[in-house]
């Protein structure tokens, strides 16, 4: 088998289908990525780590299968990559610390195996702030990745995902896997132009993922389009007695109502007070993306918030920290350990929250529940902008500030969100559409998100060079 097309550039959905027919074998599709990473991961640094080699073995034996008829999932010989929160047993698992750069996990994380199972091909571990404790992307003592979309000036991909989400958009993988506790799916999406999902908790297992804020963390899906992240999410959720979190939830079936389109849902807007401070391309683009729902026939109304989106972020902070420091303050302690520096201060943060501060945040995060419920009770999903401005230069970061105003809501309340891109701007760089459904919903956002795309071709831009 031969082709001429750059496989690297194809949809998961569509390799998929294009390895099961026999189209092409997984051996080209992974020798495209290996060729892919070697060029360009030297400038990239999107992989903690990479296993080329026996990838490479993998896609031979999924040819073989595949041949003879006994290919074992859907997605035999689809190459992906894994946040390096996730356990994959014997592998290496830093969780983005240099302080844990020889931990070897001792377990496979739930979804690893479902990855496994389907056939998938791991191509290595991406890179994370470390412990996951940050939205600009930056890491101090592993390094931050590169944005593709500016390979001029270093420019920050997003966080705690980073890795994931420069992988993707750099097409040394299709798609990959990502977490989320308060924005780390979506931000790095929303930066790095990309689809990503964030799911209600116990939607995806959490089980062998190195947890930041059990609370409030989720995994979820990062791709180049919601078809694809809806047919990753589907493989991934599911109960699983490793986590008692998933039993009992309810199964998802996204790709069931994923083409229904948008006529008769209303969809709200944010109100004026929350335009202040975003950069006019992200409202633009944002203004656009509502009148592209519009003309498919949802009605657009504004939602009336009882709170403004700014204020659950010092509740979510305290819960965030509270946690973090319960489970990695030892290391931030140690001041002679190589952590992060910004890292190292949220985590310490959380050594002055009391006991009673903690659980009093968790009782008003139940109330906040009931308040938003009531405010959105007439809607089917609030679309935000993801986030307030186009990817800055790193060495613009101030760690003070952190740039998930639109994103932290979305954990605190317990809902899901879809983050899609809806523009580039002037500069170059992507703008992001964040899509906000009650929990479990899923399915709601990702077929807003597919009727969306469907319209435009924001998601399929590529950056230059890649």
């Amino acid at each position: 088998m031969s082709t001429t097309r750059d496989l690297t550039h194809l949809p998961a959905h569509v390799l998929a289908a294009d390895i099961a027919a026999r189209r092409v074998s997984p051996v080209e599709v992974i020798d495209a990525v290996i060729a892919k990473v070697k060029a360009q991961e030297p400038q990239l640094n999107a992989f903690v780590t990479t296993y080329l080699d026996e990838a490479r073995l993998a896609a031979e034996a999924a040819d073989k299968a595949i041949r003879s008829g006994h290919a074992v999932g859907p997605f035999h010989g689809v190459p992906i990559a894994v946040k390096d929160l996730v356990d994959m047993e014997g592998r290496i698992a830093t969780g983005g610390s240099k302080v844990w750069a020889e931990r070897r996990a001792t377990r496979t994380a739930t979804l690893a195996r479902k990855l496994i199972a389907a056939g998938m091909i791991v191509i290595g571990k991406t890179h994370t702030v470390e412990f996951a404790f940050g939205g600009w992307g930056t890491n101090q003592h592993m390094g931050t990745p590169r944005n593709p979309w500016d390979m001029r000036t270093h420019r920050v991909p997003g966080g705690s995902s980073s890795g994931s989400a420069v992988a993707v958009a750099a097409r040394l993988v299709p798609w990959a896997i990502g977490t989320d506790t308060g924005g780390s799916v979506r931000l790095p999406s929303g930066f790095c132009g990309l689809t990503g999902l964030k799911t209600t908790i116990g939607r995806i297992s959490c089980y062998g993922v190195l947890p930041l804020t059990p609370t409030l963390d989720t995994p979820g899906p990062m791709a180049r389009s919601v078809e694809d992240a809806a047919l990753l999410y589907q493989l991934l959720q599911g109960e699983d007695p490793l986590d008692r979190l998933t039993v009992g939830q309810p199964a998802a079936a996204p790709m069931a109502a994923l083409k229904r389109g948008v006529r008769g849902l209303r969809l709200a807007r944010i109100p004026e007070s929350e335009r202040a401070g975003v950069a006019p391309a992200i409202l633009a683009a944002y203004d656009q993306a509502l009148e592209t729902l519009a003309r498919a026939g949802a009605e657009i109304g504004t939602i009336v918030l009882p709170k403004g989106f700014g204020d659950y972020t010092l509740l979510t902070s305290q819960i965030m920290q509270t946690e973090a420091y319960g489970l990695v303050g030892q290391l931030a302690e140690d001041a002679t350990a190589p952590i992060d520096e910004g890292v190292r201060g949220r985590v310490l943060a959380g050594a002055k929250i009391s006991a009673a501060e903690y659980f009093n945040a968790l009782r008003a995060r139940e109330a906040l529940k009931a308040e938003f419920a009531a405010a959105f009770a007439e809607f089917d999903a609030v679309l935000t902008p993801t986030t307030k401005m186009t990817a800055i230069p790193v060495a613009d970061v101030d760690q003070a500030i952190v740039p998930s105003h639109f994103t932290r809501f979305v954990n605190i309340l317990d809902l899901c969100g879809l983050a899609v891109p809806t523009g580039i701007s002037e500069e170059g760089l992507p703008t992001s559409l964040q899509i906000v459904c009650r929990s479990y919903d899923e399915d709601t956002a990702l077929r807003i998100g597919w009727a969306y795309q469907s319209l435009t071709d924001w998601h399929e831009r590529v950056p230059a060079g890649f």
